[in-house]
């Protein structure tokens, strides 16, 4: 996956580390059921139960699904352990399941991982009282990222807005820019941001290969809509698509004007991502505008003087030829890997919109919950980010990068991630891209 896998690798939260969260010493005579403080959703007593969490967070992250837990275990009395797999979620739980000791629950932040351990026959479905929370609270579309053959498995969490353009305000105050609701328009601002002064205003951090297929996502699936978007997902349709094709020459149309890229493409093709946005808001800023995710926040505030809702804002991805509002995520969706009341209690209460608010209200949160109130969240920025994630209903799509198989759409320097990455050191070849797009995805889907 690329949200939380991707932000721990730029956190160096790679290690294992394993915490103990929660207590297990209240007494309790057991039998009854806690009810949720707004009354709601009921608990059952699971005093004397303990349950694994194996998920991505490490550091301030696993700090804040700490404070989760804590209150899981208020409501229920389940003691909970927290185990960390940062960057290596295959190598930790791959020999784990199948050495036939798995977590109890485990976050998937990859789609592809989560269908796969399903056909293994590793995960187990959720109880109908999970299901019920789950469409009471979310939109179909997230229950259907941990649906396969028509079983629910999983309960999205923990969210991410990929559909987000983040800017210097003082780049922008002092070229008179607005922030643009359409491609045209998004274009124009980067001419006039580069005649203003910021010679080449935007940022790309290609070196990092699965920015470019976010890039690809966001143009598709303005330019082609969902549902083509699932059936290029899914290979239902080639790669030489023309609806591929015509996203390829809107991609090509900016990415060969060297002028408004910072160190054109061959120097954006040795950018990381880290960089790109340190590039826009570092002490010393070459750019004024970076597209990434709504994670780009985090990387603002550790690594640069920059202020999050001041000198640095974002825009939603603007509309292509009038499409209608649309936002490319991700998630951590928690399955669980052992039938026990306990995982399915957790998973539960992870659908309901307390938990989310524990988190929102300590920040570095986006939750897909849309009964989770916006005014938990810590701030303007992301509130704002939440509300377009949830605000896009079934409009809403998984990375489509992480629905592929990892040899077409996650390995550095092949398939997809190479490809585009050829792409955007020579725009100009639309028509060879999209062949040579089709023929590794035959490959990998094969």
């Amino acid at each position: 996956m690329k949200y939380s896998t991707r932000l721990a690798a730029a956190l160096a939260t790679l290690a294992l580390a394993v915490a103990a969260c929660g207590g297990g010493n209240d007494a309790s005579t057991g039998g009854g059921a806690t009810t949720t403080p707004g009354g709601g959703t009921q608990f059952k007593d699971l005093s004397g139960q303990s349950i694994e969490v194996a998920g991505a967070w490490g550091g301030s992250e696993q700090k804040s699904f700490t404070a989760v837990l804590d209150d899981f275990h208020a409501k229920t009395k389940a003691t909970v352990k927290y185990t960390s797999f940062g960057d290596n979620l295959q190598a930790v739980l791959g020999p784990r399941v199948k050495g036939g000791n798995p977590p109890d629950i485990g976050f998937m932040p990859n789609v592809g991982i989560l269908q796969q351990f399903v056909k293994e026959g590793s995960l187990k479905p959720l109880a109908a009282d999970v299901t019920t929370e789950l469409d009471k609270n979310f939109s179909p579309v997230w229950k259907t990222l941990g649906t396969v053959d028509g079983k629910a498995y999983g309960v999205a969490y923990k969210g991410a807005n990929k559909s987000t353009v983040w800017y210097r305000t003082a780049a922008f105050d002092q070229a008179g820019v607005s922030e643009p609701k359409t491609w045209d328009d998004f274009t124009k601002a980067l001419q006039t941001l580069s005649d203003s002064g910021v010679a080449n205003p935007l940022s790309v951090g290609g070196g990092d290969a699965w920015t470019l297929t976010d890039w690809f996502e966001n143009v598709y699936i303005r330019v082609a809509g969902p549902d083509k978007y699932d059936q290029l997902s899914t290979h239902k349709i080639k790669w030489t698509d023309d609806s591929v094709k015509q996203a390829l020459t809107i991609l090509s149309q900016l990415w060969g004007k060297q002028n408004l890229i910072v160190g054109g493409s061959s120097g954006a093709l040795q950018t990381l991502f880290p960089q790109s946005v340190t590039n826009v808001f570092g002490d010393n800023p070459k750019g004024a505008v970076v597209y990434e995710g709504d994670f780009v926040a985090t990387n603002i505030a550790q690594e640069t003087k920059s202020k999050v809702g001041t000198d640095a804002k974002f825009f939603d991805f603007p509309s292509i030829n009038g499409s209608p509002t649309a936002v490319v995520g991700g998630a951590d969706i928690a399955v669980a890997f052992k039938d026990n009341p306990a995982s399915q209690e957790f998973l539960k209460y992870l659908a309901t919109p307390d938990a989310a608010a524990i988190w929102a209200k300590l920040g570095g949160f986006t939750s897909p919950n849309k009964n989770l109130d916006a005014s938990n969240y810590s701030d303007e920025t992301t509130r704002k980010s939440a509300q377009a994630l949830v605000g896009a209903g079934d409009a809403f799509r998984f990375d489509m990068s992480d629905l592929a198989p990892a040899a077409f759409g996650g390995t550095p320097g092949s398939g997809e991630w190479k490809i585009l990455q050829d792409f955007l050191a020579k725009p100009s070849d639309v028509d060879g891209t999209a062949q040579k797009l089709e023929t590794a995805a035959a490959a990998a889907f094969k």
